[in-house]
Protein backbone atom coordinates (compact mmCIF):
# COMPACT_ATOMS: atom_id res chain seq x y z
CA UNK A 1 0.00 0.00 0.00
CA UNK A 2 1.39 3.36 -1.05
CA UNK A 3 1.16 6.36 1.23
CA UNK A 4 0.71 9.68 -0.55
CA UNK A 5 2.40 12.43 1.43
CA UNK A 6 1.23 16.00 0.99
CA UNK A 7 3.26 18.59 2.86
CA UNK A 8 1.71 21.58 1.12
CA UNK A 9 -1.12 21.96 3.63
CA UNK A 10 1.32 21.60 6.52
CA UNK A 11 3.82 24.07 5.10
CA UNK A 12 1.00 26.52 4.46
CA UNK A 13 0.72 26.79 8.26
CA UNK A 14 4.35 27.90 8.57
CA UNK A 15 3.53 30.81 10.94
CA UNK A 16 2.39 28.27 13.55
CA UNK A 17 5.59 26.29 13.08
CA UNK A 18 7.77 29.37 13.37
CA UNK A 19 5.93 30.42 16.51
CA UNK A 20 6.40 26.93 17.95
CA UNK A 21 10.12 26.96 17.19
CA UNK A 22 10.53 30.39 18.77
CA UNK A 23 8.71 29.25 21.90
CA UNK A 24 10.78 26.05 22.10
CA UNK A 25 14.01 28.02 21.79
CA UNK A 26 12.82 30.59 24.32
CA UNK A 27 11.79 27.95 26.84
CA UNK A 28 15.15 26.23 26.39
CA UNK A 29 17.20 29.40 26.86
CA UNK A 30 15.37 30.55 29.98
CA UNK A 31 15.19 27.05 31.43
CA UNK A 32 18.89 26.45 30.77
CA UNK A 33 20.16 29.69 32.30
CA UNK A 34 18.00 29.51 35.42
CA UNK A 35 18.35 25.74 35.72
CA UNK A 36 22.15 25.92 35.64
CA UNK A 37 22.15 28.64 38.28
CA UNK A 38 19.89 26.51 40.49
CA UNK A 39 21.95 23.40 39.81
CA UNK A 40 25.20 25.21 40.66
CA UNK A 41 23.77 26.40 43.97
CA UNK A 42 22.56 22.90 44.82
CA UNK A 43 25.91 21.39 43.84
CA UNK A 44 27.68 23.86 46.13
CA UNK A 45 25.39 22.85 48.97
CA UNK A 46 25.97 19.11 48.48
CA UNK A 47 29.68 18.97 47.55
CA UNK A 48 31.63 17.16 50.24
CA UNK A 49 34.99 18.81 49.56
CA UNK A 50 33.95 22.42 50.11
CA UNK A 51 33.71 22.38 53.87
CA UNK A 52 30.86 22.09 56.31
CA UNK A 53 27.28 22.82 55.27
CA UNK A 54 24.27 22.88 57.61
CA UNK A 55 22.72 19.45 57.83
CA UNK A 56 19.25 20.85 57.19
CA UNK A 57 20.46 22.47 53.95
CA UNK A 58 22.07 19.25 52.77
CA UNK A 59 18.91 17.26 53.50
CA UNK A 60 16.66 19.81 51.82
CA UNK A 61 18.77 19.89 48.65
CA UNK A 62 19.17 16.11 48.60
CA UNK A 63 15.40 15.64 48.97
CA UNK A 64 14.72 18.06 46.12
CA UNK A 65 17.25 16.39 43.82
CA UNK A 66 16.03 12.85 44.52
CA UNK A 67 12.36 13.83 44.23
CA UNK A 68 12.82 15.44 40.83
CA UNK A 69 15.22 12.84 39.44
CA UNK A 70 12.88 9.98 40.34
CA UNK A 71 9.60 11.37 38.99
CA UNK A 72 8.58 11.94 35.34
CA UNK A 73 8.83 15.45 33.95
CA UNK A 74 5.20 15.40 32.86
CA UNK A 75 4.10 14.65 36.44
CA UNK A 76 6.12 17.63 37.69
CA UNK A 77 4.57 19.82 35.00
CA UNK A 78 1.02 18.68 35.79
CA UNK A 79 1.59 19.18 39.51
CA UNK A 80 2.62 22.80 38.94
CA UNK A 81 -0.17 23.58 36.48
CA UNK A 82 -3.06 21.51 37.85
CA UNK A 83 -2.03 20.87 41.45
CA UNK A 84 -0.97 24.30 42.67
CA UNK A 85 -4.35 25.94 41.85
CA UNK A 86 -5.85 23.68 44.52
CA UNK A 87 -3.55 25.50 46.95
CA UNK A 88 -4.66 28.88 45.62
CA UNK A 89 -1.68 29.46 43.30
CA UNK A 90 -2.63 29.58 39.62
CA UNK A 91 0.12 29.66 37.01
CA UNK A 92 -0.10 30.46 33.32
CA UNK A 93 0.84 27.61 30.95
CA UNK A 94 3.98 29.46 29.86
CA UNK A 95 5.19 30.20 33.39
CA UNK A 96 4.40 26.67 34.57
CA UNK A 97 6.42 25.28 31.65
CA UNK A 98 9.44 27.46 32.39
CA UNK A 99 9.27 26.68 36.10
CA UNK A 100 9.01 22.93 35.47
CA UNK A 101 12.01 23.02 33.13
CA UNK A 102 14.08 25.04 35.60
CA UNK A 103 13.23 22.69 38.47
CA UNK A 104 13.96 19.62 36.35
CA UNK A 105 17.27 20.82 34.90
CA UNK A 106 18.31 22.21 38.28
CA UNK A 107 18.09 18.78 39.88
CA UNK A 108 19.91 16.91 37.12
CA UNK A 109 22.59 19.56 36.63
CA UNK A 110 23.19 19.64 40.40
CA UNK A 111 24.47 16.07 40.35
CA UNK A 112 26.48 16.61 37.17
CA UNK A 113 28.17 19.74 38.53
CA UNK A 114 28.69 18.15 41.95
CA UNK A 115 30.62 15.34 40.27
CA UNK A 116 32.91 17.92 38.67
CA UNK A 117 33.36 19.82 41.92
CA UNK A 118 34.23 16.71 43.90
CA UNK A 119 36.81 15.80 41.23
CA UNK A 120 38.73 18.99 42.09
CA UNK A 121 42.00 18.07 43.88
CA UNK A 122 41.98 18.97 47.55
CA UNK A 123 45.39 20.59 47.21
CA UNK A 124 44.00 23.05 44.69
CA UNK A 125 41.42 24.26 47.20
CA UNK A 126 44.02 24.46 49.98
CA UNK A 127 46.31 26.46 47.70
CA UNK A 128 43.50 28.95 47.11
CA UNK A 129 42.97 29.28 50.85
CA UNK A 130 46.70 29.85 51.37
CA UNK A 131 46.44 32.80 48.98
CA UNK A 132 43.82 34.33 51.29
CA UNK A 133 40.95 33.80 48.87
CA UNK A 134 37.54 33.79 50.49
CA UNK A 135 35.37 30.65 50.17
CA UNK A 136 33.25 32.46 47.60
CA UNK A 137 36.28 33.48 45.53
CA UNK A 138 37.70 29.97 45.78
CA UNK A 139 34.46 28.49 44.49
CA UNK A 140 33.99 30.97 41.65
CA UNK A 141 37.59 31.20 40.44
CA UNK A 142 39.28 27.95 41.42
CA UNK A 143 36.66 25.22 41.77
CA UNK A 144 33.76 25.97 39.43
CA UNK A 145 35.52 26.68 36.07
CA UNK A 146 37.51 23.40 35.92
CA UNK A 147 34.51 21.51 37.32
CA UNK A 148 32.29 22.77 34.50
CA UNK A 149 35.03 22.01 32.00
CA UNK A 150 35.15 18.37 33.14
CA UNK A 151 31.39 17.79 32.96
CA UNK A 152 30.40 20.09 30.08
CA UNK A 153 29.70 17.32 27.51
CA UNK A 154 27.35 15.61 29.98
CA UNK A 155 25.74 18.96 30.74
CA UNK A 156 25.17 19.65 27.05
CA UNK A 157 23.43 16.30 26.68
CA UNK A 158 21.19 17.05 29.65
CA UNK A 159 20.26 20.47 28.26
CA UNK A 160 19.24 18.87 24.97
CA UNK A 161 17.16 16.28 26.84
CA UNK A 162 15.36 19.10 28.63
CA UNK A 163 14.82 20.92 25.33
CA UNK A 164 13.26 17.81 23.79
CA UNK A 165 11.26 17.26 26.97
CA UNK A 166 9.64 20.65 26.44
CA UNK A 167 7.43 18.86 23.92
CA UNK A 168 5.16 17.73 26.76
CA UNK A 169 4.52 21.38 27.65
CA UNK A 170 2.08 21.42 24.77
CA UNK A 171 -0.19 19.26 26.95
CA UNK A 172 -1.00 22.38 28.99
CA UNK A 173 -1.36 24.59 25.88
CA UNK A 174 2.08 26.14 25.86
CA UNK A 175 2.48 27.09 22.18
CA UNK A 176 5.77 25.29 21.57
CA UNK A 177 6.66 23.10 18.58
CA UNK A 178 4.75 19.91 19.43
CA UNK A 179 1.67 21.99 20.25
CA UNK A 180 1.97 23.67 16.85
CA UNK A 181 2.35 20.31 15.11
CA UNK A 182 -0.70 18.95 16.90
CA UNK A 183 -2.72 22.04 15.99
CA UNK A 184 -1.69 21.82 12.35
CA UNK A 185 -2.59 18.13 12.37
CA UNK A 186 -6.07 18.94 13.68
CA UNK A 187 -6.60 21.71 11.12
CA UNK A 188 -5.31 19.88 8.05
CA UNK A 189 -5.90 16.20 8.92
CA UNK A 190 -2.29 15.60 7.89
CA UNK A 191 -0.97 14.18 11.14
CA UNK A 192 1.79 12.08 9.56
CA UNK A 193 3.24 14.98 7.61
CA UNK A 194 2.90 17.42 10.50
CA UNK A 195 4.82 15.22 12.91
CA UNK A 196 7.43 14.24 10.33
CA UNK A 197 8.15 17.94 9.92
CA UNK A 198 8.20 18.45 13.69
CA UNK A 199 10.64 15.53 14.02
CA UNK A 200 12.98 17.07 11.45
CA UNK A 201 12.82 20.45 13.19
CA UNK A 202 13.57 18.88 16.60
CA UNK A 203 16.51 17.01 15.05
CA UNK A 204 17.92 20.21 13.55
CA UNK A 205 17.41 22.11 16.80
CA UNK A 206 19.21 19.38 18.75
CA UNK A 207 22.19 19.34 16.39
CA UNK A 208 22.50 23.13 16.33
CA UNK A 209 22.11 23.38 20.10
CA UNK A 210 24.81 20.78 20.68
CA UNK A 211 27.24 22.53 18.34
CA UNK A 212 26.52 25.92 19.88
CA UNK A 213 26.93 24.70 23.46
CA UNK A 214 30.12 22.79 22.65
CA UNK A 215 31.49 25.98 21.07
CA UNK A 216 30.53 27.92 24.20
CA UNK A 217 32.31 25.35 26.35
CA UNK A 218 35.44 25.43 24.19
CA UNK A 219 35.44 29.22 24.05
CA UNK A 220 34.66 30.12 27.65
CA UNK A 221 35.65 27.05 29.71
CA UNK A 222 38.51 25.23 28.00
CA UNK A 223 40.09 28.49 26.94
CA UNK A 224 40.19 29.91 30.47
Amino acid sequence: MLIALDFSAVLASWPLLVRGVVWTIGLTIVGTVLGLLLGTACAWARARNLGHRPTALRWAVASYVELVRNTPFIVQLFFLFFGLPALGLKLSPEFASVLAMVINLGAYSAEIIRAGIEATPRGQIEAAHSLALTPGQTFRRVVLPPALQKVWPAMVSQIIIVMLGSAVCGQISTPELSYAANLISSNTFRAFEAFILATVVYLVLSMLTRRLLMWVGARFLVGR
